[in-house]
């Protein structure tokens, strides 16, 4: 089977993941959505990696769905496409579920599930020519798979927009929806993202994941006595931590705490 995913890690724990079908703008079919899990869960499993960018070889980002397998798909029974549907769907919330922190390096095109992979990371930084497409109801089909990491990245009333027009928007268009965090110029894109890499090396790796758990939790729940004590057992657990007794102590001492890595050092993503 081919290399349609990339990685490496670097010495400071940083990850890199390169989708790898450039002659075909990195379109996800069922092998390239099957390997992109099984390196994305290894990685997440390796106690060193501390982050994880996501990125695409070549000109595009991601075309979102293969073409070929589409065409085939439409000849699927009602359960070969439940399966199939199943097995992609898997591909965004491996990314959204992750514990470890995901940093999407977005250029050029971004369509239907590439719009979901990016809304799926943590953050997002794109270069200005990057462009966005939610093309579902252009095939007669609907982004539904995709939804909700794009509903909770732009919110229901831009996604009634964009998913029912198909139509294409720039990356200071994304940038005002909040699909994108930043937005730099080509060649400042790998600086860039060593630059929010340095910043998330100075956190506790255990504190970032429990911050990405409470937001799950809390982003659409109300505000009661519940969230309250859920909130006060959570900060409970994560203070009597290891973790997060070096954190305090180094705060206390001025000294630097020992998971950070110095900005100087990290590496920055590199396009293979």
């Amino acid at each position: 089977m081919p290399q349609k995913i990339l990685s490496q890690i670097d010495r400071d724990g940083n990850a890199t993941v390169a989708l790898n079908r450039p002659d075909v703008h990195n379109a996800l079919d069922p092998e390239m959505g099957a390997q992109l899990i099984t390196t994305l869960k290894a990685l997440e499993a390796n106690a060193k990696v501390r982050a994880v960018v996501i990125m695409g070889q070549g000109d595009s980002f991601c075309a979102g769905a293969d073409i070929d397998h589409m065409r085939k798909s439409a000849k699927f029974s009602k359960k070969q496409n439940y399966e199939a549907a199943l097995a992609h769907a898997q591909i965004y919330h491996t990314v959204y579920s992750l514990k470890k922190p995901t940093i999407a390096r977005v250029h050029g095109a971004v369509r239907g599930g590439g719009v979901g992979i990016v809304a799926a990371c943590d953050i997002a930084i794109g270069s200005r020519d990057a462009t966005f497409r939610l093309t579902e109801v252009r095939l007669g089909i609907a982004p539904v798979m995709i939804s909700p990491y794009v509903v909770a990245a732009i919110g229901e009333r831009q996604s009634r927009r964009y998913f029912l027009t198909g139509e294409i928007f720039d990356a200071a268009e994304a940038f005002r929806l909040g699909m994108l965090h930043d937005i730099v110029e080509t060649d400042e894109l790998n600086a860039r993202i060593g630059n929010v890499l340095a910043e998330l090396y100075c956190g506790g790796p255990r504190a970032i994941v429990s911050a990405k758990h409470q937001i799950a939790k809390v982003a659409h729940a109300d505000i009661n006595l519940a969230v309250v004590e859920q909130s006060a057992h959570t900060i409970a657990e994560i203070r009597a931590t290891p973790e997060a007794q070096e954190g305090l102590g180094a705060f206390l001492e001025k000294r630097r705490a020992a998971w950070v890595v110095p900005a100087s050092t990290v590496k920055k993503p590199r396009r293979r």
